[in-house]
């Protein structure tokens, strides 16, 4: 499935795939979740596009052929892609396993062009070719279509909970229970920590108690802030748009961090004294590096976590991406690449 241009309703073509090189591994595609960012790209919010454009940066499937030196993944594994397909593997970044910071710059699954100059097209689709550094082992346990979105949305939420350790005795609160949120609800949760939700309104409470966190609160109402200040030593923000950072600083405790996962398209503005005040910090995290990813799978295999799914046909994709804009899905939607 593909955008022929910007804005373009995606339909199905056809693409081809390099032939395997030795350190390559062919994977058949089952599921391939939508992220929000497959939405921004194909309408090319983010900057220039390259079209036709395969979106799809949460695959799940598995080996279908390797190349001659490949030895780390076999015919029939079960295997993920996320974020990234190569990085110059040379530079102190990729050295340290934090390829997403390539000095290089890392080659995006989709919307990318290789370092041999080849445009990379993306996992809605039935197949697609990786350097085999960069395919993750998805463990048993865990159902490729609930772990599909773990290779962006559960990486993304794992990598900044593990730096700021969340864990027992620490309160946590995530900001947004949407495709990124609900997933930093679960992990958060998984790694011991007290779970608070921030949202606008209580109308997915339900649901953030299920998911794991004890406590919800409405920002919509101003007391939430009176009545959570100082209270949490790290805030998740996962949501992409404007909020008020002094209002959610005085939410951390001293020494407290707020990391922003979300990508508003216009920038937030902070009054210094709000983190001079009270020795705070305020951060960013971008997806994982491969060794954190698998580390993460493995994490969500040995606690029972799958990223909450609404599976749809190929033929479905253009209503999916209309619902994700008017925030319409819980909590994540997957293409069955079967329906392709």
């Amino acid at each position: 499935m593909a955008a022929p241009s910007a804005g373009a309703p995606l339909e199905r073509t056809v693409i081809d795939r390099r032939d395997l090189r030795p350190d390559d591994v062919l994977i058949d595609i089952a599921y391939a979740g939508i992220c929000h960012s497959d939405l921004h790209q194909a309408a090319e919010e983010w900057g220039s596009a390259i079209f036709p454009m395969v979106p799809g940066h949460e695959i799940a499937g598995t080996v279908a052929a390797v190349g001659s030196d490949v030895t780390a993944h076999r015919v029939g594994d079960r295997v993920g892609v996320g974020c990234m397909v190569d990085s110059c593997g040379e530079c102190e970044p990729c050295r340290a396993g934090t390829e997403q910071f390539c000095v290089r710059g890392n080659v995006q699954t989709y919307n990318g062009v290789g370092f041999d100059g080849e445009n990379t097209y993306g996992g809605y689709s039935k197949q697609v070719v990786v350097k085999d550094s960069f395919v993750c082992r998805i463990p048993e346990g865990i159902g490729l279509d609930v772990a599909a979105p773990l290779l962006c949305a559960g990486i993304t939420t794992y990598s900044p909970l593990n730096q700021w350790h969340a864990g027992p005795g620490k309160k946590v609160a995530v900001v947004g229970l949407g495709g990124l949120g609900h997933m930093g609800v679960k992990i958060a949760a998984a790694m011991g920590a007290e779970v608070t939700v921030l949202s606008q309104s209580l109308k997915k409470k339900e649901d953030g108690l299920r998911l794991g966190a004890s406590d919800y609160h409405a920002t919509s109402d101003e007391a939430t802030f009176d009545v959570l200040k100082g209270r949490f030593d790290l805030i998740l923000n996962t949501v992409s748009a404007e909020i008020p950072v002094d209002a959610y600083l005085s939410l951390l405790r001293p020494g407290g961090a707020m990391v922003n996962v979300g990508a508003p398209g216009t920038p937030l503005s902070y009054n210094a004294f709000s983190l001079i005040a009270g020795n705070k910090s305020l951060a960013g995290s971008m997806i994982g590096g491969i060794p954190e990813t698998q580390e993460m799978l493995d994490f969500c295999a040995e606690h029972g976590i799958g990223a909450e799914v609404e599976v749809i046909a190929a033929d479905q994709v253009n209503e999916a991406y209309e619902r994700v804009r008017a925030s319409d899905v819980r909590y994540r939607f997957v293409i069955d690449t079967a329906t392709l």
